[in-house]
């Protein structure tokens, strides 16, 4: 299941929120707009959309929008709920044979998890089954990284861009050296495009690809464990053994959570 993340707009929001009264307590509304220029706008933004056009190919591009959107988004998969769910599965394998669990796949939504327990129901060894699915991870790691680098690159080349538009206002004022009374706005004027590039990059581009690398981190640690279960339900593993072995990827933190989840569902239907 997947629920929005608030975590990535609350945090962009802050930030420009901090900035905004910054420069509010020292320069009030007048300094606000002090700090808008569009010629240092149109320096970074454009300067950074043709470094992208240059570094990447078009079909990368496109998933450009996907992958942003893809940071304000989070998946709510309970691994308590997938443990249990791995022993429900062997309990019932070996009861009533592994072909018994081909039914219940209609009722699971992850397509990971699906694949692989039909290819244990199809007599696929478990050798076969880990590299298959193994080879499913690392084609899902490299199409996450071809999104992600796009934010990566974006994050490098502002702060450069912002540097390029100051160089250019550092000259155009060095031109207009004869008149003394333009130095300083035009020197404040040429410093907005670097800062410009740094909020950008690290206030957006840099933080984003971050968390897009911990959600794939996280993902393929998820699916580490399908693959430990899919295997233990086609051998035929004891439902006890099985969460044991499970259970060996949880920190002590997450094990206690597992444990509070599965008292509160025990009750749960004690009382139904």
């Amino acid at each position: 299941m997947r629920k929005r993340d608030i975590l990535t707009p609350i945090g962009i929001t802050l930030g420009f929120i901090m900035i905004m009264l910054a420069i509010l307590s020292k320069g009030g509304t007048e300094g606000v707009t002090s700090f808008l220029d569009i010629a240092s706008i149109f320096v970074v933004i454009g300067g950074l959309a043709a470094s992208l056009l240059i570094n990447f190919k078009m079909d990368q591009l496109k998933l450009t929008g996907k992958v942003i959107k893809e940071a304000f988004n989070q998946n709510d998969q309970r691994i308590g709920e997938l443990i249990r769910m791995f022993i429900r599965l062997a309990d019932r394998a070996r009861r009533e044979g592994i072909l018994a669990l081909e039914n219940e796949m209609d009722e699971v939504d992850d397509p990971f998890i699906r694949k692989g327990v039909l290819l244990a129901v199809d007599g696929i060894e478990p050798e076969v089954i880990n590299d298959i699915m193994n080879a499913e991870i690392t084609a899902m790691e490299e199409r996450h990284y071809k999104g992600r680098v796009i934010l990566e690159k974006a994050g490098e080349y502002a702060p450069a861009w912002g540097m390029i538009g100051t160089l250019v206002g550092l000259v155009l004022m060095l031109n207009s050296l004869t008149d003394p009374a333009t130095l300083g706005p035009n020197m404040a004027v040429a410093l907005l495009t670097t800062l410009y590039g740094t909020v950008m990059a690290n206030l957006v581009f840099i933080p984003m690809a971050n968390k897009l690398a911990a959600k794939t981190e996280e993902e393929m640690f998820v699916k580490q464990i399908i693959i430990e279960g899919v295997i233990g339900v086609q051998s035929g593993q004891n439902p006890r053994i099985l969460e044991e072995k499970l259970s060996a990827f949880l920190s002590d933190d997450m094990k206690e959570e597992t444990e509070e989840e599965a008292d509160f569902a025990g009750e749960s239907v004690n009382e139904a």
